[in-house]
């Protein structure tokens, strides 16, 4: 602790104070140094499950805690305790508090849908699940639809040799591509949800992008599956795991109408403007953010009262995985305060050579740029923050990105959720689906292994759409 306090010496922020006594940070004369934290926090995500897996499944919740902190002591000894809080209560009320709970809602939920029984996984019924689960992202979120088919998918083609093709597009649709048309879809578009941008923004406006890559991909799986399927012909069967005798059935359909009840929650706080509002500590909040936040934290506890445990069992449902997303991006949401101040200084703060590259000549953005540098490092650190990132960087008005700066906006949305499926750490849902596969016995390729996959089939597809949409 001693040497992170010294560390400060390293730092020379400056902070501003407005007229109600609020501190502002100004980003203009706050060190690069400052995201070193930031940066910590993500590399340790990236890296740490990969090369030291035992070290990372007992302690991520004391890394997370080290680069909170590497943030926090610093920043107290320069600012103080009065403005730390203004800026963590800030972020927290604002921004992860919100995020972490929708999160859990569609977590709790979906995870009380069981789908049971067999399927035979022919080249036909594969991509009719996969097109099945690129619909439900967008409803249930990337990380509900995957925990709710990623069992049936695996069952139904537990009888096939060649099925590791299957997985790996699932990842690329149902756990990232599929959750581009709503805020519920994936974790940075509720992100730019709660800045302000329109419910159905995402739905308009990158319709086309998800249908013309979505489908590429489902046609290449079709044809790709068919061609394993006839490999298998005339080879000795594998037996069937799951037997004919389990009926198909969908157990959980309780759940339903409180999925339906979590839309309309967040459709309520999009529509619904009392002008009520108060602070807290210096934070400006609404009546309807609120409201929105108790019914989905309402939808959720009646979801476990109502569903009988052994669907859940047969789930494999367990509280770990919301846990350290909970735990992860509390850490990430702090460290990210003094990275986004600098970007909203622009061509004045210390990052203004990212400005620069995403900026013309004229002062207009570039949006090929800013389509490739968030989706290139959605995919090798993650995708909300990384929205995050660009999206002050490009200003930070949801209005004005909504409007006026339109394609830059759907270049940034489309970034951070279709390339989140470039590796296995691009996003939550993708290494949840690692395990579980491998647990069924599953040979997934390794991590670069998973990159060739997708270098093959995905690059091609964001090259298309960066060639039509982003020029």
């Amino acid at each position: 602790m001693a040497s992170i306090v010294l560390a400060t010496t390293l730092f020379f922020p400056a902070a501003a104070w407005a007229a109600d006594g609020v501190p502002a940070l100004s980003g203009a004369t706050l060190s690069p140094l400052w995201a070193i934290p930031f940066v910590g926090i993500l590399l340790s995500i990236a890296l740490f499950p990969l090369l030291a897996p035992q070290f990372w499944h007992h302690h991520y919740g004391k890394v997370a805690l080290f680069w909170a902190l590497a943030f926090v002591v610093p920043f107290v000894a320069q600012y103080g305790a009065g403005a730390t809080t203004h800026e963590v209560m800030h972020t927290a009320l604002l921004e992860y508090i919100p995020f972490i709970i929708l999160l859990y809602a569609l977590f709790t939920v979906s995870g009380g849908i069981l789908v049971s029984g067999n399927l035979h996984g022919s080249p036909v019924m594969n991509t009719g699940l996969l097109a099945l689960g690129t619909v439900l992202a967008s409803i249930i979120g990337t990380t509900g639809a995957s925990m709710v088919l990623i069992r049936p998918l695996l069952r139904a083609n537990d009888n096939r040799r060649y099925n590791v093709h299957t997985v790996v597009f699932f990842i690329f649709l149902v756990s990232n591509i599929g959750g581009s048309l709503t805020p519920l879809g994936d974790p940075p578009l509720f992100l730019g949800f709660l800045k302000g941008v329109d419910f159905f923004w995402t739905t308009t406006n990158l319709l086309h992008d998800t249908l013309l890559v979505a489908g590429i991909l489902l046609v290449c799986f079709y044809l790709l599956d068919r061609y394993f399927y006839a490999r298998e012909e005339g080879l000795k069967p594998v037996p069937d795991r799951t037997p004919d005798t389990d009926s198909i059935s969908v157990r959980g359909l309780r759940n339903l109408p409180l999925l339906g009840g979590i839309i309309g929650a967040i459709l309520l706080s999009a529509l619904w403007k009392p002008g009520i509002s108060f602070k807290i500590l210096g934070t400006h909040m609404e009546i309807q953010w609120v409201v929105r936040d108790v019914l989905l934290v309402a939808m959720a506890l009646i979801s476990l009262a109502i569903t009988p445990k052994i669907i859940r069992e047969r789930n494999g449902f367990d509280w770990e995985p919301i846990l350290e997303v909970a735990k992860l991006f509390a850490a990430i949401f702090l460290t990210i305060i003094p990275v986004i101040a600098i970007l909203r200084a622009g061509s004045e703060g210390a990052f203004s050579g990212l400005v620069q590259l995403v900026t013309g000549p004229n002062g207009e953005p570039v949006n090929v740029w800013y389509f490739w540098l968030t989706g290139t490092l959605s995919g090798f650190l993650d995708n909300a923050p990384t929205y995050l990132v660009f999206f002050n960087l490009a200003g930070g008005d949801a209005h004005q990105l909504m409007n006026q700066m339109a394609v830059t906006l759907e270049a940034i949305s489309a970034g951070a959720v279709f390339m989140g499926a470039l590796t296995y750490i691009g996003n939550a849902p993708n290494f949840m689906v690692l395990s579980i596969a491998r647990h069924r016995g599953v040979k997934m390729p390794s991590f670069f292994g998973y990159m060739a996959w997708s270098g093959v089939f995905l690059l091609p597809c964001f090259a298309l759409i960066t060639f039509l949409y982003f020029l």
